[in-house]
């Protein structure tokens, strides 16, 4: 049990404050988190910390994740000035969805994401609307695609623009995700809410979590404070 209390002295675990009733110690849960939104599979992740001397079954980690998808917040308010959005497929139960998300340029801050069963104008200017609640784009440059975005940002009055380069930002990000998908989910089998719930704990690890080479070994949220 040596390794598993050098955890946990060594990880921070402030963002898992849901799990402190727990029997397992909270920075061993946060390594599980953590090893999960990095890249392993949910069995993978526990016969690493059973290693550790933490016999837990992959479905006490999947409990674990998903309770910290329920308990985090939105990404903290910011005040971005350009703003790259974009969407993605992925498929549920066999069918298409969309995953709408937007990512301040400057920061690296993913500001928002959400679920659609369709593209288009409607829901690019229901996800932009929403981004607008959060954060204040009142002085933001939105770079967008052709898809429904530029009628969407007239009829909301948001500035931006037609980019093919400077939104790489947020392509990045989604290649980020495509990586972390196709290994484990050629389609996901559940409901909405539990690819929204998986979605939320991926951002929160890559907002919160995710040291990052262009911001020198700093975090997004870091970046952002």
């Amino acid at each position: 049990m040596q390794a598993a209390n050098l955890l946990k002295k060594s990880l921070d675990t402030t963002t898992l404050e849901c799990c402190q009733r727990e029997r397992t110690a909270t920075p061993v849960r946060a390594f599980a988190v953590r090893l999960h939104a990095a890249g392993l599979s949910l069995r993978e992740t526990a016969a690493i910390l059973g290693l550790f001397g933490v016999e837990w079954s992959h479905g006490a980690v999947w409990q674990w994740v998903h309770r910290l998808a329920d308990s985090v917040s939105d990404p903290p308010t910011a005040t971005p000035s350009r703003v790259a959005v974009d969407e993605t497929a992925v498929r549920l139960n066999g069918e298409w969805l969309w995953v709408y998300a937007a990512i301040d340029c400057d920061t690296k801050l993913l500001l928002d994401i959400a679920v659609f069963g369709r593209r288009g104008t409607d829901p690019a200017a229901a996800f932009l609307h929403n981004l607008t609640e959060k954060h204040d784009c009142s002085h933001a440059e939105f770079l967008v695609d052709g898809y429904g975005y530029l009628t969407a940002l007239s009829r909301l009055g948001l500035s931006g623009h037609l980019n093919y380069a400077d939104r790489n930002h947020i392509e990045k990000w989604f290649h980020t995700l495509k990586m972390r998908l196709d290994r484990f989910h050629s389609s996901w089998v559940g409901s909405r809410p539990s690819v929204r719930q998986w979605l939320a704990s991926f951002v929160h690890y890559y907002n919160v979590q995710r040291p990052h080479q262009a911001l020198d070994e700093r975090t997004p949220v870091e970046e952002e404070n």
